[in-house]
């Protein structure tokens, strides 16, 4: 096992049950698959450590009330919300430069064909 095959597996080992099928993530919408990869990517490169992510995650986590969590896109919201927050506080990108990317990405993906590729001007 690679050492990328390693972390995925890892990081996949850590996904509630309701987010597998057969050991495999379950993704509901592509941004989801992107949010994990670009986690992997982020771990491997040492960004950030496992306790850090597994800290991260849990902080946004136990923000969210159980009664409002309807499984995947709440948990990837709050994957997604956890990894920004390693990014802004390990790095020197800008926060102003993060939100206008997230949202220039938001407006792409709206308004590209679905099964096109998404890509910013």
């Amino acid at each position: 096992m690679s050492p990328s095959e390693g972390s995925e597996q890892r990081f996949r080992d850590s996904l509630p049950g309701n987010l597998l099928t057969e050991g495999e993530p379950i993704f509901a919408e592509p941004w989801q698959a992107q949010a994990f990869a670009m986690t992997i990517a982020l771990y491997e490169k040492g960004l950030f450590s496992w306790d850090e992510w597994a800290a991260a995650l849990s902080e946004q986590r136990s923000r969210r009330s159980p009664a409002s969590d309807d499984g995947a896109q709440h948990y990837y919201q709050d994957w997604l919300s956890a990894l920004e927050s390693l990014v802004r506080t390990r790095t020197s990108v800008n926060a102003d430069l993060l939100a206008g990317l997230s949202q220039r990405w938001e407006q792409a993906y709206r308004m590209t064909p679905h099964g096109e590729k998404v890509t910013l001007d």
